[in-house]
């Protein structure tokens, strides 16, 4: 065997005592609490949280025994918390409520795609932006922030501005008593409100289908049997303004039931930009000669490589009842109508657009109300109607409007093409 000289031993001791101090810096960086036992060697290492420098420990050794290692993980002390929010981002983005984290001036450190979509906001665009960003209310009326102001949870307190819900907050703080995060979430009531309306519709619906349409059906039935015995002008009557009064009115039923209780859908995938373009497009094309209107398409090239699962007779029957709306509301010679699509979070955001007068705001609020109309003969079930179909094919519909124009903004869910083998 080849004795090592003086200086080799040196040079291997200092090689050693490197290696030790780099093992123990690697353990002072370890926050979190631990312990390792190695049995064959019989000694131990723990580290505990109120001191900073492992402790070793010697004990008889034991062959048998295997070794074992045990730690004490506290994600609010332990990690990053940028890193708990990076893992617990997607996990959130199934949750159907409002989820905001924002540190303690407010700002914004996550946002779950339910309150990103709900606000009309692409989710990474709000990172770093306060709270009254996403918002768009006074620090006043905004919930997270009394949080900050009062360092308070709030617990199922009911918000009554535009957002009518029920929001919780919870409070993470920093080891010093300073708040690292206050936590948000808030739970839409509006959508359970158009439950309850539609629910109410529908029985509304059902009593009126009961007690007026098979009257109806008998008069109907009467008339086109008395017809051929009563003289002309009687028959002209029947014809021109009793039958076609007796239709609108059964048609208005229909329509009052298909909100209530719709049809199946028969949904298939299909690139929503092709809908569009072609489907779509070769239906408005007669319509926009006849009414002198200009129809313009600017379309999402990044859709081509998703699908939207749709029944496409459905939803062009949403995109005609805004085109005839749009007509009927035109008050010049020419209209233009835009139509866009855009890539939005995990959904397809379609805008539908007018350059006419626009909906007043003292019943923007109301338009998608059953049996609300401006119109002389309409029977206010166009639109509703409409959202009741995008809402079937679990997406959203609403409506900003000004005296420039209306935009109607339907956004669906995309579903992302699988790669062909």
């Amino acid at each position: 065997m080849t004795q090592l000289s003086y200086e080799q031993l040196k040079e291997k001791y200092v090689a050693l005592e490197k290696e030790l101090q780099l093992y123990k810096g690697l353990l002072k960086q370890l926050h979190f609490p631990f312990k390792y036992v190695d049995y064959k060697l019989g000694l131990s290492i723990e580290k505990r949280r109120e001191h900073p420098d492992p402790i070793i420990h010697s004990f008889h050794p034991d062959g048998t025994k295997t070794s074992e290692f045990n730690f004490q993980i506290d994600p609010q002390i332990d990690w990053p918390f940028e890193q708990v929010e990076s893992f617990l981002a997607p996990i959130l983005d199934l949750v159907p409520h409002h989820i905001v984290f924002v540190d303690g001036n407010g700002i914004i450190t996550l946002c779950n795609l339910q309150a990103a979509n709900d606000m009309g906001v692409d989710r990474d665009s709000v990172i770093g932006k306060h709270m009254r960003d996403l918002l768009q209310l006074p620090d006043e009326l905004i919930m997270t922030l009394k949080t900050i102001e009062t360092n308070e949870p709030i617990y199922n307190q009911e918000v009554l501005d535009r957002y009518y819900g029920i929001i919780n907050t919870r409070i993470i703080h920093n080891p010093d008593g300073t708040i690292k995060r206050v936590i948000s979430m808030f739970q839409s009531l509006n959508m359970i409100k158009e439950t309850e309306k539609l629910s109410l519709a529908g029985r509304i619906a059902a009593g009126i289908a009961h007690e007026i349409r098979n009257p109806l059906t008998t008069v109907r039935g009467y008339l086109q049997f008395f017809r051929d015995k009563l003289p002309n002008d009687i028959v002209n009557l029947i014809d021109k303004l009793l039958i076609p009064e007796l239709d609108r009115a059964n048609e208005i039923i229909t329509d009052f039931l298909n909100i209530a209780k719709p049809g199946e859908l028969k949904m298939e995938k299909i690139h929503i930009n092709k809908f569009i373009r072609d489907d779509l497009g070769i239906l408005l094309r007669s319509e926009a000669l006849l009414h002198n209107v200009t129809v313009h398409y600017d379309l999402d090239e990044q859709l081509a490589n998703y699908d939207v699962e749709i029944d496409k007779n459905q939803l062009l029957q949403v995109f005609l009842n805004l085109f005839r709306n749009s007509i009927e509301a035109k008050v010049t010679k020419t209209m233009n109508v835009s139509i866009s699509s855009r890539l939005h979070n995990n959904t397809v955001k379609i805008k539908f657009c007018d350059d006419g007068p626009g909906i007043p705001s003292t019943i923007v609020d109301h338009i998608f109300d059953p049996f609300f109309s401006t119109k002389e003969t309409g029977t206010g079930l166009g639109l509703p109607l409409s959202r009741k179909i995008i809402e079937l094919h679990k997406g959203s519909m609403k409506v900003e409007s000004n005296n420039h124009g209306t935009c109607f903004i339907i956004e669906l869910p995309v579903i992302k093409k699988q790669p062909s083998k």
